[in-house]
């Protein structure tokens, strides 16, 4: 953690010899507990606040970044069992005073968010489609574009050519209230994009639809209904069970970047949420380190990192 290089390493040994020792856990159940508390711990590094000066307000900031990226209302009451154990050990160790958890709401766990898939369950989706179709390759670019960017639905029909700068990885999105934002985008959603490309060339374009990314076979650009029909009959035909939407894939996105670790804010950033105005963006994310964040932790770049590796050998 960058803001207490030397102490956090300490605190958190201790603090797994507590858990081992004194509450008598398995070591499956320590690791998970400190992987939900070293999100706590990346969220407070980005706000440069160290554990032990951590305030209510600090935690209610981090549980609201976790609902805003869609994590259920099920696991942030899991993060929140273990930041809430951690916190009554350094009250029981006398590092802390007070224990600021104690005013600290847990999310109602009958609040509703959309399914997350799993990348297994994306790749059946895509393995689902039928590539001899003219719009195989466009549907396969849809589900990699919403997979690996967290694109809104509404965002996504209205991707413009003009706003692709694959070459440097990014795209530019015109979010809600018309504010931009630069998206890191996966080497296989490029991938995917280009393969599309090829067979939008061979089209009959309608005038004034030339710039849109995703057209319909009539040369006009996609609706959101249709984004939603292609999604649903792809996940029916790939034999997944769950209620899929366009939005499952975007909360998909932000569920596997969390989990591989990577940083509330700049996941906060990629969604475009409206808690983060576009001069937070640029002024706390580094559009460099941001796109690093992307290509470190999601699983298609994981993949693709991986595949790479295994040809250089």
């Amino acid at each position: 953690m960058e803001t207490d290089k030397k102490n956090v390493p300490n605190v958190v040994k201790a603090y797994r010899r507590y858990l081992k020792l004194q509450r008598n856990m398995s070591p499956n159940t320590v690791d998970a507990y400190l992987r939900d508390l070293d999100k706590l711990f990346r969220f407070l590094a980005t706000e440069k606040v160290l554990p032990e000066d951590v305030v209510l307000s600090d935690l209610r900031q981090f549980v609201a970044g976790l609902h805003d990226i869609g994590i259920s209302a099920r696991s942030q009451c899991r993060i929140l069992s273990g930041v809430r154990s951690f916190y009554r050990f350094m009250v029981l160790d006398g590092r802390m005073e007070h224990d600021p958890t104690e005013l600290l709401e847990s999310p109602q766990l009958g609040d509703h968010l959309p399914e997350v898939l799993t990348t297994d369950e994306v790749d059946r989706m895509e393995a689902a489609i039928d590539l001899t179709k003219w719009e195989g390759h466009r549907n396969r670019a849809i589900i990699e574009v919403l997979f690996s960017c967290g694109l809104r639905v509404s965002e996504l029909v209205a991707l413009r050519i003009s706003s692709l700068y694959l070459d440097d990885g990014f795209v530019r999105v015109m979010g809600k209230g018309s504010k931009e934002r630069l998206v890191p985008i996966s080497p296989k959603a490029v991938n995917e994009l280009m393969l599309w490309f090829d067979d939008r060339c061979h089209m009959d374009i309608r005038p004034g639809e030339e710039d849109y990314v995703f057209l319909n076979r009539r040369g006009a650009h996609l609706t959101r209904t249709m984004i939603l029909i292609i999604i649903k009959q792809l996940a029916k035909e790939a034999g997944i069970t769950k209620t899929v939407s366009p939005h499952t894939l975007r909360h998909s996105f932000a569920t596997a970047l969390l989990e591989g670790g990577a940083d509330l804010r700049a996941i906060q950033a990629m969604l475009g949420h409206e808690s983060i105005s576009t001069t937070e963006i640029y002024t706390h994310i580094d559009m460099t380190t941001l796109r690093q964040q992307i290509l470190n932790h999601h699983p298609r770049n994981l993949r693709h990192r991986q595949h790479d590796t295994s040809d250089d050998e």
